[in-house]
């Protein structure tokens, strides 16, 4: 079976070529940039461009997947400006080829947490979704889209609702990728000052891999394309303080955290997994400490 990922360079989408080309699928990474994966044949496609649909139409004809799992749309890197063109916009486009595709793959479309908005501390997001970002904003709107077409028959879709993601990988712009790239400059010293925001956020974090695995179960046939919008997290809602100092305490390097500047909101964000291992039989297998740690490794 073949599988084409969108958006398959990025930080998600190469752990899930990589997770589907170890199931013994053939799997076809399409994205804007150069990029390579062992065992993964790839293209570009740009999918925000006036000519995406043709060019997506061919590939869909030529290639003919059982699925189509779409990464595209990444918060990182990108001003509120940019949400709308780079997540939106790709999202219709591929919808649009979807559409006229025969015989019809399956989508699985990757959304996020943040499409819930301000969730209550002590509680479990759950619709109905009111996020509060642009980019939150942008991720829902593309959510919409690819379930106003599933309920139009004219996709067989799954949206998987992905919480904050750690693991190898994890972007630079990132908390964690901005710690850890102080404590890599500073390992030769005998200690480091870290200065950050204060950080008063508590986050249901899930491993990379574990992510990459819920989609690999999404894209089985045996699993009912349902249109159903499916959480995928450890339910857990982590201080992100303790993600930091499982990072210095994971990497061996002596460093003291300062928080200066004004207390921003203390965000909260838990999901409930149990959609997940009811539809999917997925459960998270890696800790976060396995995911720090397989984190620092691929640094160091």
């Amino acid at each position: 079976m073949t599988v084409l990922v969108l958006g398959g360079s990025g930080f998600v989408g190469r752990e899930v070529c990589r997770a589907l080309a170890a199931r013994g699928r053939r799997v076809l990474s399409a994205a804007r940039g150069e990029h390579r994966t062992p065992g993964v044949r790839t293209v570009r496609l740009d999918l925000s461009s006036a000519d995406a649909v043709p060019q997506l139409t061919r590939l869909l004809d030529t290639e003919q997947p059982h699925a189509v799992v779409n990464c595209v749309g990444s918060i990182w890197g990108r001003t509120d400006a940019e949400m709308v063109p780079s997540i939106v916009t790709p999202t219709r486009h591929l919808l649009t080829a979807l559409a006229a595709a025969a015989p019809r793959p399956r989508l699985v479309h990757l959304g996020s947490v943040l499409e819930y908005g301000p969730v209550p501390a002590g509680t479990t997001a759950r619709e109905p979704a009111r996020p509060d970002s642009a980019y939150g904003r942008a991720k829902l709107a593309a959510t919409r889209a690819v379930l106003t077409a599933h309920a139009a028959g004219d996709v067989d879709a799954l949206v998987l609702r992905v919480a904050n993601v750690a693991g190898p990988g994890t972007p630079t712009v990132s908390l964690l990728g901005q710690v850890a790239a102080r404590l890599m400059a500073q390992r030769p010293r005998p200690a480091t000052d870290i200065e950050l925001s204060p950080l008063r956020a508590h986050r249901d974090y899930v491993d990379v891999r574990d992510v990459a695995d819920a989609v690999v179960r999404a894209t089985d046939p045996a699993v009912p394309a349902t249109g159903a919008v499916v959480d995928i997290g450890r339910g857990e809602a982590v201080p992100v303080r303790e993600l930091v100092g499982l990072l210095i305490a994971v990497s061996g390097v002596p460093a003291r955290v300062t928080e200066r500047g004004a207390p921003g909101p203390a965000d909260w964000m838990r999901i409930d997994p149990t959609p997940a291992a009811d539809l999917l039989g997925w459960h998270p297998r890696h800790s976060l400490e396995d995911a720090v740690r397989a984190y620092w490794q691929s640094l160091a």
